[in-house]
């Protein structure tokens, strides 16, 4: 039988059998009682992440309030730190030491290259020509002349003064000038322009010895000692109140110094002062220790502190030889007659210069006779010393003072003279007294107040002299 076509639209599922509809029950079962045991589960998950990032935040509190600041350096500073930073305890040191990096290297701070000028002063310069010759700024050397205390130091110039200039193409930079053995005048710009500074040169000063003995002269002796002429000088000027070095000096002599030598930037600038000496002279022994007062005043001392200084020299000439004697018969050179020769001879080359015997007062300079040019000094109320047959004089003038050692004139032939040489004459109220041989005058001694300063000095001194002549005296012995 035919049935009529319904008019709704409807799905059709056949019906579950029991057994299917039994498993998806167990499934819903199982699926309601574990979604809120899940649900739980992440609740306490979340709890504890968020109790964990409280104690973080709680332990970073804690810790800022804690630890004291610490002022992290800059990268070259902490490479020079060469002990660990002190931390409180229970801080990571990983994290609180800042360890240098090595792969870290800090710029260097290059300079820029100027031109250098290096130059010695010659007669006639000036700075202004120097500038010029070298195209430099005048407007610059106009500034730096105004500014102090380089104006007082480059306004006069003397030969041999050293410079060393640095510029930009003209353009003055820098400026150096020596001044002395321990200071020099530096010139340089800033932003604001030129400053000038005096700055020390350091020296470095070493002591030395030397020991010579005498065949025929005293400069052959020390130039085979090594000494140079200078120090040769300096140890005949020590003694020369004692010791004639022209006339006194004997085969066999002998001497020890003590002296020092000047280094500057490890290199040999020149000798120093001799420390200390003693010469032996045809039986005779002189020491003398040079002493520093506190006035700033140096000179030599015998050891027990009287001045190895007398009120005249013996000589008034250095180094030369002797061409006549104080003899009252001897026969005159020109006039062939026996004369009464009352002084002594120097022979020396013209243009030596003689220096005054002692302090004095110029009493006549001018032509006298057979003297030629001649100069007289006054030394106190009886003694007169007469300088004959100069070639010319030296400034001192009829009135003026003289020093002991000040050069009076020149060895000439002017007068009644055969050849160069000065001749020197020694007056004991109005008297002619030997030169060589007439007792002189004692110095002043070392001032009381320094007395005791002197002799806890001059031991040290004196034992180091004595040791190194022992020395020298068995090192000959085995020879």
């Amino acid at each position: 039988m035919n049935r009529p076509v319904s008019q709704l639209r409807h799905d059709y599922k056949p019906t579950e059998s029991k057994p299917a509809a039994q498993s998806r029950a167990i499934f819903w079962f199982i699926a309601g009682l574990g979604f809120p045991l899940l649900t739980v589960g992440l609740l306490m998950a979340f709890d504890d992440d968020d109790a964990t990032a409280s104690l973080i935040e709680d332990q970073e509190i804690l810790l800022v309030a804690e630890t004291p600041v610490v002022t992290i350096p800059t990268a070259a500073e902490a490479i020079a730190v060469d002990e660990a930073v002190n931390v409180p305890a229970g801080i990571d040191t990983e994290f609180a030491t800042l360890a240098p990096s090595p792969e870290f290297h800090p710029p260097l701070l290059i300079e820029p290259e100027y031109e250098r000028i290096e130059l010695t002063v010659r007669s006639g310069d000036t700075l202004d020509r120097i500038f010029r010759k070298n195209g430099l700024n005048l407007g610059h050397l106009a500034e730096i002349v105004r500014i102090q205390p380089a104006g007082q130091h480059l306004r006069v110039l003397r030969p041999g003064d050293r410079f060393e200039i640095q510029h930009d193409d003209g353009d003055l930079v820098r400026l150096y000038r020596e001044l002395n053995l321990t200071s020099a005048l530096v010139v340089s710009q800033d932003e604001a322009g030129f400053v000038a500074e005096i700055i020390d040169r350091p020296i470095d000063v070493r002591r030395r010895h030397a020991y010579g003995r005498i065949q025929s002269s005293l400069f052959e002796s020390g130039n085979a000692a090594g000494l140079p002429d200078k120090l040769i000088m300096n140890l005949a000027g020590i003694f020369a109140w004692d010791v004639d070095f022209v006339l006194d000096i004997r085969r066999n002599d002998d001497y020890y110094i003590v002296y020092e030598e000047i280094y500057q930037d490890g290199e040999f600038v020149t000798e120093g002062a001799i420390i200390a000496a003693e010469f032996n002279n045809n039986g005779r022994t002189f020491q003398a220790i040079r002493f520093v007062d506190g006035d700033g005043r140096s000179d030599y001392y015998t050891p027990e502190g009287r001045s190895v200084r007398k009120a005249f020299v013996r000589a008034p000439v250095d180094f030369t030889r002797i061409s006549s004697s104080f003899n009252p018969r001897r026969r005159h050179p020109v006039l062939n007659t026996i004369r009464a020769h009352r002084g002594v001879d120097y022979a020396a080359p013209k243009g030596t210069p003689i220096k005054a015997a002692g302090d004095g007062k110029v009493i006549f300079r001018g032509r006298k006779g057979g003297y030629g040019n001649a100069v007289i000094l006054q030394h106190g109320g009886n003694i007169t010393t007469l300088y004959a047959h100069m070639s010319r004089f030296a400034g001192a003038r009829v009135g003026t003072r003289v020093k002991q050692g000040q050069t009076i004139g020149y060895v000439g032939s002017t007068g009644l003279a055969t050849a160069a040489h000065l001749h020197y004459e020694y007056r004991l109220n109005g008297v002619h007294r030997n030169p060589r041989t007439v007792k002189l005058p004692q110095a002043d001694p070392i001032k009381e107040q320094y007395r005791q300063q002197f002799l806890s000095a001059a031991r040290p001194i004196l034992d180091e002299l004595q040791q190194y002549k022992r020395t020298q005296i068995a090192a000959l012995a085995v020879e």
